[in-house]
């Protein structure tokens, strides 16, 4: 599927073609004579996938304001955040529900911090763009059919963008010095380059610097010096 591309890719257009598909065909044909099957070939995805989110959630009672929704934000210390959220609930009411399809499976309680991360930045990213606190952060694992749901506050947003602006700062002085530590972990396991790191007794190439930002457009985090 992934060579034809008139096919829809990635979670987000995979999501939101079942999402329409399933609108027109239940206006087509009526609930009784619609199957997951149908959909799924229409739509053009994975009939298990279809089978799975079906069974997390019923897309005739969504409304969502945008999907892949590209979102942008400068933090007042000069970093630029930006993303593509796959689906953006908004309520008559204001609150604003961000979810996030995967097609692995829920983490163990212990990786739940790690995959909330990712949200967190998306709340963090509107909550400067519409001051508004989304009231609710939702990870879809269709794998397993399983939800991962947490509710942020003002709070620990301010505390997660310190820690994006700390990240930023490491980042910045490993630039000037080219101190990029490996992080072994089981992706290690599917990496193609463990001849050039260290962490498997590799040398890695010559460091070339810090990239020269383009001449006019450069602000104060384009340099490590």
């Amino acid at each position: 599927m992934r060579d034809d591309p008139d096919r829809p890719h990635g979670r987000a257009e995979v999501m939101a073609a079942v999402q329409t598909v399933t609108a027109e065909m239940l206006a087509e044909r009526g609930p009784r004579d619609v199957t997951i099957r149908d959909v799924a070939e229409r739509a053009g995805v994975n009939h298990a996938l279809v089978h799975r989110y079906f069974e997390l959630e019923d897309p005739r009672r969504l409304q969502p304001e945008a999907c892949e929704l590209r979102v942008e934000t400068e933090l007042s210390s000069g970093l630029l955040l930006r993303g593509f959220i796959d689906r953006l609930d908004v309520a008559p009411t204001g609150e604003i529900r961000i979810v996030d399809y995967k097609t692995g499976t829920a983490p163990r309680e212990f990786g739940e911090a790690k995959a909330l991360f990712q949200m967190k930045f998306y709340a963090l990213v509107l909550y400067r763009m519409r001051g508004v606190v989304p009231r609710q952060l939702r990870l879809m694992y269709l794998a397993d059919r399983q939800s991962l749901v947490y509710t942020p506050d003002e709070a620990e947003l301010i505390r997660f963008e310190r820690t994006l602006d700390a990240v930023w700062q490491a980042i910045l002085r490993a630039g000037r010095t080219g101190d990029f530590r490996p992080n072994k972990s089981r992706l290690c396991d599917w990496c193609s380059h463990q001849a050039l790191c260290p962490a498997f007794g590799g040398t890695p190439p010559e460091y070339p610097g810090w990239p020269e930002p383009d001449p006019g457009e450069e602000t104060p985090l384009d340099r490590a010096d």
